[in-house]
Parts: C-alpha cells; sequence; structure tokens
C-alpha cells in the first residue's frame, strides 16, 4: 500500500467532512452533497489500497 495514497484518502475524506458541515450550517445542499461524495471517493480509495494490499501479500 503506498502510504502516500492513503494520506490523499484521508485528506479528501476529511475534506468531504468538512464541506458537509458547512452544509449543514450554511443550509446548502449543493455543499452537503459535494462533501459526501467526497467522503465515498475517498472511502473508493481507501479500498482500492486495502485490495492492492492484499493482492501483494498474495504475491509475496
Amino acid at each position: 500500500m503506498s502510504i502516500e495514497d492513503r494520506v490523499k484518502a484521508t485528506a479528501k475524506n476529511i475534506e468531504g467532512k468538512v464541506q458537509e458541515a458547512v452544509g449543514e450550517v450554511t443550509g446548502d445542499p449543493k455543499d452537503k452533497v459535494e462533501g459526501r461524495a467526497k467522503q465515498a471517493e475517498a472511502k473508493a480509495r481507501h479500498t482500492t489500497e486495502d485490495v492492492k494490499d492484499e493482492v501483494k501479500k498474495a504475491i509475496d
């Protein structure tokens, strides 16, 4: 697993949580939706990294 990719995914997740919270406070549904989308993207990135790790373990 690439630590760099993991860090980017975590940063994207935090960014999404902040954006969603801002949307909640301001009542902007667009921010809420975009924040949730960023969180989903981060989850997908983490899943991809998990799969890469498992493949690497199987090969080693």
